[in-house]
């Protein structure tokens, strides 16, 4: 997936979840939209190197949006709106074996999941299988990463995630296929490996769905000058 035009800077702050100031090479000072509700541990440090991506749309209250950042190993992506156009063309790539052969591959799919007032959205439905049933997949951007080995999720308390787990187990009960994709944003890391000690309701609730029939899989998201792609896929320690 290609990036906009993008500019070079130094990360300053990140503050109310969707603020960052960014000081550019002429040595100004621009906020930038941030667009990640996590936590963003581990993602940002005063003066890291910070590339943000400008639109002249007149509606924004910000011109200004965070793409990536660079921690010492190479870019993150904290921009979690492009994750999904990445996984998206991989998937229409096929080059995940496992979830290849679909005909039609649909977006932003809603279903509702009993038990949970609020109504919910899964990333992808992809349907026309000749051998297989219809499958849902949920996509999850990480970036969480303590130097242990995996990157991790999520990196705050999330009961979104959690009822998301419970939209694809009850796919798999229908007779349909459900899956939870990890995008890891970042180069390190060996493994995935859901975050115990920040989400243990969350971990657990992966550990049962998975036991139950739901998959799981982690992506490794490559950056290059102007590109996001997938590169890989990675194991996963649930």
């Amino acid at each position: 997936m290609l990036l906009p035009p993008l500019t070079q800077g130094r990360i300053l702050s990140r503050y109310k979840r969707f603020f960052a100031d960014i000081e550019l090479e002429d040595g100004s000072v621009v906020t930038a939209h941030c667009p990640n509700t996590g936590s963003m541990s581990g993602c940002w440090q005063p003066q890291a190197p910070a590339q943000i991506s400008f639109s002249d749309n007149p509606k924004r209250k910000l011109a200004w949006t965070l793409e990536r950042v660079d921690m010492g190993q190479g870019w993150v992506g904290v921009n979690t709106s492009r994750t999904n156009a990445v996984i998206a063309e991989w998937l229409a790539a096929e080059s995940i074996a496992e979830l290849a052969g679909y005909a039609e591959h649909r977006r932003e799919v809603k279903f509702d999941i009993p038990g949970h007032d609020v109504k919910s959205r899964l990333d992808f439905l992809l349907t026309g299988h000749a051998d297989q049933p219809d499958m849902l997949i949920e996509v999850k951007n990480v970036t969480l990463w303590n130097g242990d080995g995996c990157l991790r999720f999520p990196d705050a308390v999330s009961d979104r995630a959690k009822r998301h787990l419970d939209g694809l187990l009850l796919a798999v009960q229908q007779g349909m296929r459900g899956a939870i994709l990890f995008a890891l944003n970042r180069p390190e890391g060996e493994c995935f490996s859901p975050a115990d000690d920040i989400d243990p309701a969350y971990a657990e609730r992966l550990r049962q769905v998975v036991e139950q029939g739901v998959e799981v899989y982690a992506v490794r998201i490559a950056h290059t000058e102007q590109a996001l792609t997938g590169s890989e896929l990675v194991p996963v320690r649930p």
